[in-house]
């Protein structure tokens, strides 16, 4: 569903959201944005990561029962 919206979309959004925050908050709103979506990316990665060791710790397992 959102891969549909495209670039009038997106401008059409970012037009609403600035007439109802104002161009002060949506600069407050996009700072705060920035680090919660790096720290969202470092998590993201992190579970990647932890869901990868496990798969190589079963098949490892897997491997000296055989």
């Amino acid at each position: 569903m959102l891969t549909n919206i495209g670039v009038p979309g997106l401008i059409l959004i970012l037009v609403i959201a600035l007439v109802i925050f104002g161009p002060k908050k949506l600069q407050e709103i996009g700072r705060a944005f920035g680090p919660t979506l790096k720290e969202f990316k470092n998590a993201s990665k992190g579970l990647v990561s932890d869901a990868e060791e496990e798969k190589e710790e079963e098949k490892n397992q897997k491997m000296m029962a055989c």
